[in-house]
């Protein structure tokens, strides 16, 4: 997480967008949550939240996607807020201010990113420690994704999300774009009608890809088991996926996570700068950004 300097006692944090570069689903659990094996890193557009000290607990939304959660009573923000109060056993009191940039039910978890940032923001901001294992624990009480988002960086994530390991170490530079077409995507719903919930896991994957060449390389043996899912509820992400490809500086596409955001791959944040910028040109109705991979 990229924190600047307090400014009017205020602690600023980006939020980033999590990018599943390949998502196997390998099998489901009697309570209904699905196995999985993937390879996650960040990057590419971020939320922005603000953190100020206050005598109460308040959440103020803005940004272009904040109408979509203007009306959410319980807002995962709030909720991580609560549970770190209790479990610090302090009054959760707090002035936030999320900037939503990241769009919604768009398979980048911005809400998990979202919660995982504002765990680490009121930490600063209470001037309190807590164990890793009890702050994880927070985590995943929150969400499946929340723990992943605590790292912030490159990870392997299998179970139902919560075991992590150190992903390889991406290539230098690494540009990504994020494209989505404005679809939200149930991720409940598409997880009802999977086919196919025992699919074999990733392939073997090295300690480091030294060339975005390298990584695309790999990454066209491995899947993202919900894709045709997505694609059968919203056809115009394969109308995303397409314009990508058709870009001649992109490497690699697929869908994130449970969709409808593409992301693309190219050999430096400057290749994936001019992209964004031929994309928004040629399809000004879509959410696209971009930058580097963290």
């Amino acid at each position: 997480m990229s924190i600047q300097p307090p400014q009017d006692t205020a602690l600023i944090l980006e939020a980033p967008a999590k990018v599943n570069l390949a998502l196997h689903i390998t099998g489901q659990r009697e309570d209904g949550y699905h196995f999985l094996d993937s390879l996650v890193v960040f990057g590419g557009a971020s939320d922005r939240l603000i953190f100020k000290p206050s005598d109460h607990l308040h959440l103020s939304v803005t940004g272009p996607f904040a109408e979509g959660l203007r009306q959410e009573p319980d807002n995962l923000m709030v909720r991580a807020a609560r549970s770190l109060a209790k479990e610090l056993h302090l009054p959760a009191e707090a002035e936030l201010t999320l900037e939503k940039y990241l769009p919604i039910s768009a398979g980048i978890g911005g809400g998990s990113s979202d919660a995982a940032t504002t765990l680490l923001g009121l930490l600063r901001l209470w001037e309190r420690t807590i164990k890793d294992e009890k702050l994880r624990t927070i985590a995943l009480q929150l969400g499946a994704d929340v723990p992943m988002c605590l790292e912030g960086e490159c990870l392997r994530a299998s179970g139902i999300g919560g075991t992590l390991e150190t992903g390889p170490r991406m290539p230098k530079n690494l540009g990504l774009v994020l494209i989505n077409p404005h679809v939200p995507i149930s991720t409940p719903d598409l997880f009802s009608k999977l086919k196919h919930k025992n699919n074999a896991p990733m392939g073997p994957m090295p300690s480091a890809f030294l060339s975005a060449a390298a990584l695309a390389e790999w990454l066209s043996d491995q899947r993202n088991d919900l894709e045709m899912a997505a694609i059968e509820q919203a056809p115009v992400i394969e109308t995303v996926l397409q314009a990508l490809m058709d870009d001649g500086d992109c490497l690699f596409t697929r869908m994130s996570g449970s969709g409808a955001t593409c992301f693309g791959l190219f050999n430096t944040v400057k290749h994936a700068e001019y992209a964004a910028r031929r994309l928004t040109f040629s399809h000004p109705n879509w959410w696209v950004s971009h930058g580097a991979v963290r």
